[in-house]
């Protein structure tokens, strides 16, 4: 029997070295021996492991076979409910029975009380099967647990002061009714006048005399919105569209049916239609439609986005290990075909041209599931301790231990998501779109499942936040820190380049050499970004700039250099961090150093060429953009030619 798992040497090693667990399973059981949970740390990581070779098993033989079939088949939309195949129910009816929805959440609440990560690593495992039952089945412990957090936020949850223990939150009704299969929920932004411009949201929620929250309004593009629990961003303010903001979203949950004991339904909204989609057949992708549909309100008015962003972190880390699944599938496919099929006198494996795609693939997928990994241990790590600080039997010196762990946590969560998110997506539509290449012309087929994975990769780099999107996020971050603090900024620029000649490791100093190009680029963005606004800046002392910077800026003009650049920006720092990641693992384990440097191999001259387009790259195309520069951009390119 197969097993996506065991199989899988890279996936274990984080099980078994990759991770420190004894940090994630204290701030998860916080008293050990634990009343019915683990005795000691590593009696925890045994039943962790127990669980991910459980699914690993589950995911390859109940699965991977019924895969091509359930794409296939089409879901319904029938009288305002969504119908599975029956292959597919029989999938969920399986991983209801095993417990999974319930991985992360609390046992006084039903769950099993598992870290976080153990829901990312067997998050890849399902995907690797079908990414998109991966999908929907996301939506089911993932919005239990942010009901969970976001009553934890508003002090809506009680604990036991001495060891933390729930003893009463705000929606333990619905989580409970989550864990055990029974509902799931959906998170609802998208409208069709508004995507990722989250300002023009137009559904709108208003507050009725009685103190009844309603909303009005269509949200579409929502995955599993066939769900009976719905988080939407509604706007609660009353100014004119030409004023709208961010600040005026708020945050709702809505019931969306209520089921009788007779089996009939009352609806308080309505999937008013279900996608076709190239893609993620296996995932109902609905349009919603409220009318004066009874809401409650989450936090206070106008914490919708930031509110939002909480639940978008997970979500996107998710689609990270969704996308770190699917590659996995595609080189996995791509690999055994090579290997079986002959060309030319030898198999295809042996074509040095295949050799190569084969070997980057393998070294990508390695070096995205390091950065995957490092990010989801530091977002639980930010998340636990928001839970932990509730507890009131803390010590004065154990409290602010504990905030300034979650601080840090949380900061190096926030720059790794995006590189995560961004990285994992394209690289799962790059690497199924050369498995099918390799495939051929049986490739375009749908007889080995090459062109299956190439359709469902492809909305990877759009839903929870494009590709785009987070690359101007990763920029937006990186120049900031830059503007705010420059000092350090030039001190970690004079550390990385004395590393990358003094450190004694060759591969420390190689990777010292990968940081310092990235933050080259970086500084040349933030001068470019400078001197568009004030073109003496560069000259004044690098303490001038924080003042100077912070005044009247116009990010859609002043940042233009910079956002052109975002991705390229993005590409940079994510190998860069990526390489620092396994260069902590190769210096604790030196079976790790081969790994470091056949990611090397690739990040170097990637990191260069990506360089040089973000030095000499873009000031005709940005001219063009600007009528008033367009005149000299020409004067100076015919000045250049002669």
């Amino acid at each position: 029997m197969g097993n996506y798992f065991a199989d899988n040497d890279d996936l274990r090693y984080y099980v078994e070295h990759g991770v420190d667990w004894a940090t994630l399973v204290h701030l998860a059981e916080p008293v050990l021996p634990a009343k019915d949970g683990p005795a000691s740390v590593a009696e925890a990581v045994a039943s962790y492991r127990d669980i991910l070779e459980l699914v690993g098993q589950f995911t390859a033989n109940q699965v991977s076979p019924h895969v091509a079939a359930i794409d296939r088949a089409d879901l319904t939309l029938t009288q305002g409910r969504v119908r599975f195949p029956p292959q597919l129910d029989e999938v969920f009816a399986q991983i209801k029975a095993m417990g999974l929805h319930g991985m992360c959440l609390p046992r006084e609440l039903g769950g099993m009380n598992c870290p976080l990560m153990l829901h990312f690593l067997s998050s890849e495992l399902i995907a690797r099967a079908d990414v998109s039952i991966m999908t929907h089945h996301g939506f089911h412990g993932a919005i239990a647990l942010a009901m969970l957090l976001y009553s934890v936020g508003e002090r809506t949850t009680e604990f036991e002061p001495q060891t933390g223990t729930i003893l009463k939150t705000r929606f333990a009704e619905q989580i409970s009714e989550i864990i055990a299969g029974e509902a799931w929920g959906c998170m609802d932004i998208t409208e069709p006048d508004a995507g990722s411009d989250m300002a023009q949201l137009a559904c709108r929620a208003i507050k009725g005399a009685d103190g009844q929250w309603r909303l009005t309004g269509q949200k579409i593009f929502i995955t599993s919105g066939h769900g009976k629990y719905h988080f939407v961003i509604a706007r609660t303010d009353d100014l004119p569209r030409a004023q709208w903001s961010l600040d005026g979203l708020s945050l709702f949950l809505v019931k969306t049916y209520q089921d009788a004991p007779d089996g009939s339904r009352t609806f308080f909204a309505q999937v008013e239609r279900l996608e076709e989609k190239l893609g993620h057949h296996a995932s109902a992708t609905c349009s919603i439609g409220f009318n004066d549909s009874p809401a409650e309100l989450i936090g206070a008015t106008g914490d919708g986005f930031k509110l939002m962003l909480l639940l978008m972190n997970n979500a996107r880390l998710g689609v990270g290990f969704e996308a770190l699944g699917l590659c996995e599938s595609a080189y996995r496919l791509g690999a055994a075909y090579a290997a079986e099929r002959r060309s030319m006198g030898k198999r295809l494996d042996q074509h040095e041209l295949i050799a190569d795609v084969l070997d980057e693939m393998r070294t990508d997928i390695q070096g995205i599931r390091a950065l995957a990994v490092y990010g989801a241990f530091q977002e639980e790590v930010a998340q636990r301790v928001r839970l932990r600080e509730q507890v009131t039997g803390l010590s004065e010196l154990e409290l602010r231990r504990l905030k300034r762990l979650g601080r840090v946590a949380a900061a190096k969560s926030r720059r790794v998501t995006p590189l995560v998110k961004y990285l994992a997506a394209e690289k799962a539509v790059e690497i199924s779109r050369r498995v099918l290449q390799i495939h051929g012309g049986v490739g375009y087929t749908r007889e080995y499942g090459a062109e299956k994975l190439l359709r469902d990769a492809l909305v990877t780099p759009i839903y929870e936040g494009t590709s785009q999107i987070q690359a101007l996020m990763a920029m937006k971050d990186s120049l900031s820190g830059v503007l705010k603090n420059p000092q350090e900024f030039i001190r970690r620029v004079a550390q990385a380049r004395w590393r990358s000649i003094s450190a004694r490791d060759p591969l420390e100093r190689r990777v010292a050499k990968v940081q310092s190009l990235s933050l080259s680029a970086l500084q040349h963005l933030v001068q470019k970004t400078a001197v568009g606004k004030f073109r003496g800046l560069q000259h004044r002392p690098l303490a001038e700039w924080p003042g100077t910077l912070r005044q009247s800026w116009n990010p859609k003009r002043d940042f233009a250099w910079a956002m052109l650049h975002a991705e390229r920006l993005t590409r940079m720092l994510a190998d860069a961090s990526i390489c620092v990641v396994l260069l902590k693992q190769a210096q604790a384990q030196p079976e790790r150093r081969e790994l470091l440097a056949r990611y090397l191999e690739r990040a170097e001259p990637r990191g260069r060429c990506l360089h040089d387009e973000i030095h000499n790259h873009g000031e005709r195309l940005l001219s063009s953009l600007e009528p008033g520069r367009a005149d000299a951009a020409s004067d100076a390119g015919a000045g250049a030619a002669q």
